[in-house]
């Protein structure tokens, strides 16, 4: 058993979807899966397990930034033998085009953390989405005539930046919008050698000033976990 997941073997579906926000994880519980069963509420960050269309799939909140996300989708893999995990999460719109509520598939992220920087010392690594996961998921959205923009995100460590024009270099260089935690996952994922993905709902934007409510932000984004739950 894992320390911050209380859940037996077997409790935990190998697709595996992560809001930061654990009221997001139960919202979804609640109004998208069927027989919907509470594994985990250690620290508040609940987990859920249930039905999409007949298939398992679970949903366990992580907390923000990449050190919260990272205790969690380390456990799901090591103690849970998690297989695909997608992030579902609000990031800030970097990009003139992109308006609140529009969906990001992130295909690689980029990052300020230093997570990355210890582990392989003066080299640079680049994590990136899973192929087969970014490809389904583009799919179902062209399928289901759900816009989406895909391309990369930077994963930051700091909510509140002392530097308020910095994000404009990232704009610069094509970055999509600014989350807390893919670039954790994605690399995670690549040494574990699961498949990962991170799909993210614009909530704000930093070129507008524009910005989603908290409650927005906890139930609004239905398009984004139904294009999650479509990869179970």
């Amino acid at each position: 058993m894992s320390v911050h997941i209380n859940a037996k073997k077997g409790d935990i579906a190998e697709t595996v979807l992560l809001p930061g926000d654990p009221l997001r994880a139960k919202y979804v519980a609640e109004n998208l899966l069927e027989h919907a069963v509470r594994y985990n509420e250690v620290r508040g960050m609940y987990g859920y397990t249930g039905l999409y269309k007949g298939k398992k799939v679970s949903i366990q909140g992580t907390g923000m930034g990449m050190p919260s996300a990272s205790i969690y989708i380390n456990e799901l893999i090591m103690f849970y033998d998690a297989k695909k995990l997608i992030r579902v999460g609000s990031c800030g719109a970097l990009q003139p085009h992109l308006k609140l509520r529009d969906i990001i598939i992130a295909m690689a992220a980029s990052s300020t953390s230093n997570i990355n920087r210890r582990l392989f010392t003066d080299m640079h690594y680049a994590p990136t989405a899973s192929w087969e996961l970014l490809k389904k998921a583009v799919d179902f959205a062209e399928k289901e005539n759900i816009p989406v923009s895909v391309g990369s995100v930077m994963s930051g460590d700091e909510f509140y930046n002392d530097t308020p024009d910095i994000w404009k270099l990232w704009a610069d260089y094509g970055i999509l919008g600014v989350e807390m935690e893919a670039a954790a996952l994605y690399t995670l994922a690549a040494k574990h050698k699961v498949d990962a993905l991170a799909i993210l709902t614009v909530s704000d934007s930093v070129v507008s000033k524009k910005e989603d409510s908290s409650e927005d932000r906890e139930r609004a984004y239905m398009d984004m976990m139904k294009i999650a739950l479509e990869l179970a």
